[in-house]
């Protein structure tokens, strides 16, 4: 194992200390002063050097990320957001807000409830908190306390709709299909947040894929791909719509758009996979 740098640093500075204690005239205290300065800029220099190495380990979490999505099922809203800033507080909360943001965007899901939940017991009915904890809890499939998490949101912010389409995501895993759409047809009329917007029809495309309403489904899934083309999930979900609507020639048509938008996408590779299925005269999956 490396050993940490951290270890000299610390003795370096114990050094530094000692001889203060001991310090008498003048030449002596100048040198002192020289090597703390050196000693500050060494330290200062080495937390650069790490804070540019913590954001290119977020880089490899998002190349894992691409190379490891499951297309088992549809996929989560994308976590995506500002990272919370910590300030000067007596209680310390938003440290655990700024680390529950880190913990979600690099995959620790459990790590980042744990932070959000000492959060706010720092600061109980924290709002940002709050939300950032349900989307641990969602990502972690914790769905009935991210449920629960994101209602306390929204009755303190209704106009918050990437809480509403988590929540409509939720109820679209739980299929209450009712709930869901009163939740994505509402994100979609306040119509103040892109993503939120794009999510909401592509999960509303599901709920009348499940429902075997294939038309409205064709809909939703169409108007996605217009907000969001490299959404590559909703070629493969529009396929299945056109495919089960006994449009089987604009099935494939579409599978082969998508594999070609981004064949390196694990959604663009279930594209091409479920179009070599059907050109071998087999039904494409159904769920």
């Amino acid at each position: 194992m490396v050993d940490s740098p951290l270890t000299a640093l610390r003795a370096e500075y114990e050094q530094i200390a000692r001889r203060l204690d001991g310090l008498t005239h003048g030449a002596e205290r100048e040198a002192v002063k020289r090597e703390i300065i050196a000693y500050f800029k060494r330290v200062d220099a080495l937390i650069a050097d790490l804070s540019a190495l913590k954001e290119d380990i977020r880089k490899l979490v998002d190349r894992f990320k691409q190379v490891s999505t499951s297309t088992a099922e549809a996929s989560a809203p994308e976590f995506t957001g500002a990272r919370p800033a910590v300030h000067a507080d007596h209680i310390g909360a938003s440290t655990f807000i700024e680390k529950g943001w880190s913990l979600i965007s690099l995959g620790d899901h459990s790590g980042a409830i744990q932070a959000l939940q000492r959060a706010l017991q720092l600061s109980p009915g924290e709002t940002q908190a709050e939300s950032l904890l349900g989307w641990a809890q969602m990502l972690h499939e914790d769905y009935d306390d991210a449920l629960a998490t994101f209602q306390k949101v929204l009755m303190k912010e209704p106009a918050n709709s990437l809480a509403r389409i988590n929540v409509g995501y939720i109820c679209v895993k739980k299929r209450i299909f009712g709930e869901a759409i009163e939740h994505l047809s509402k994100a979609i009329r306040l119509d103040n947040d892109k993503k939120a917007t794009l999510y909401a029809h592509f999960y509303l495309g599901l709920v009348y894929l499940q429902r075997e309403m294939y038309e409205d489904a064709q809909t939703f899934f169409q108007k996605t791909l217009k907000l969001g083309p490299n959404l590559i999930e909703a070629y493969y979900e529009l396929g299945r719509a056109y495919w089960f609507a006994g449009d089987q020639a604009e099935a494939q048509r579409t599978w082969e758009a998508g594999a070609k938008a981004n064949k390196f996408n694990p959604w663009g590779k279930k594209c091409q996979d479920t179009l070599e299925l059907a050109l071998q005269g087999r039904e494409p999956p159904r769920s």
